[in-house]
């Protein structure tokens, strides 16, 4: 069944032209205001969209110790793209992952910190999980943490990450349940889980990064199937729509040729491909390193981009 899926997923994506096209001009950004590399994106009910970004600062091993000076969250208005407020200043070293909950809480994580946050759209900590600047893999710890799915009754999943290869439930409260995974190619392990997102069934989705594959699980970490091939690529953030849909973007594999990476797409639940859109490059509806995609309640798409340092927003063809 899996294998008569994947060659679905071809077929599907080769036949298709794309049904979503770029908001020119979104967002509106003051001058002097700098994003830098978007890392994480997310919408809340009232269409504001999140985005959570370095500023500026580059990736580089060591981590700088040194908080980031300039704001590294800034808030936008998913219709006109105007830029509503910003925050984040003198508090993270590297801002990696972004999610909106159901009560429109915003849960980031840092991996130059090693921490996750949950915080109130005004960027109040509510709750803080790990020790600053102290990776482990222990409960209490987490080593590279990339991003977060909350569940409704405010249980959430942690992807633990670039070098624990993890997934952690904790409970609301930020008690720890249960984790899986280990680094891996095998079904249940992984190799870079880097983005996270529940769907409609329950199901945990994990962007297998490394392993250029989505894995899919139930509730309590069962492996239920994994989705791979060219249209899937390398997956680096994961979204889930009302509908059912999933939504990926596509960092870009080495393996593909160029016109082939840093796409998004647009899945139904069982993993066919509805719609691709966006390719490589530094276009206007193009991907320089896509990093992160959100779907707003109006069904727009937002994707955050790494090498490219914006992120723009894509709406249905009329």
């Amino acid at each position: 069944m899996r294998l008569a899926c994947s060659i679905l997923l071809l077929a599907t994506a080769a036949l298709s032209q794309p049904q979503r096209e770029v908001v020119p001009d979104w967002p509106k950004l003051s001058e002097g205001h700098v994003l830098g590399l978007c890392a994480g994106v997310g919408v809340d009910a009232q269409n504001r969209v999140f985005v959570f970004h370095r500023s500026g600062r580059k990736w580089s091993n060591p981590f700088p110790k040194d908080a980031i000076l300039q704001p590294t969250v800034s808030v936008f208005d998913g219709a006109s793209g105007k830029l509503l407020s910003t925050w984040g200043e003198n508090r993270f070293i590297m801002p990696h992952g972004l999610t909106v909950d159901h009560e429109g809480n915003l849960w980031l994580t840092d991996v130059g910190l090693h921490q996750v946050f949950k915080c109130t759209p005004a960027g109040k900590v509510l709750l803080t999980l790990g020790e600053a600047g102290v990776p482990s893999a222990d409960h209490a710890h987490f080593n590279l943490p990339t991003d977060v799915a909350v569940l409704r009754d405010g249980s959430f999943y942690v992807s633990d990450g670039y070098k624990n290869t993890r997934v952690i439930k904790f409970s609301a409260d930020g008690k720890f349940e249960f984790e899986w995974g280990t680094k891996g190619k095998g079904n249940g392990e992984f190799n870079l889980p880097h983005g996270i997102a529940l769907d409609a069934q329950g199901r945990v989705i994990v962007c297998d990064r490394e392993n250029e594959r989505l894995q899919l699980f139930d509730a309590r970490g069962a492996f239920i199937s994994a989705w791979k091939g060219p249209q899937i690529g390398k997956p680096y953030g994961v979204a889930t729509a009302p509908d059912g849909h999933v939504f990926i973007i596509d960092g870009g594999s080495p393996s593909l040729k160029p016109e082939l990476r840093g796409k998004a797409v647009e899945l139904d639940a069982s993993g066919i491909v509805i719609d691709t859109f966006g390719s490589f490059g530094a276009a206007p509806g193009q991907f320089q390193l896509g990093h992160d995609i959100a779907i707003g309640p109006d069904g727009a798409a937002y994707v955050a981009e790494g090498t490219g340092a914006r992120v723009q927003k894509f709406v249905r063809k009329k």
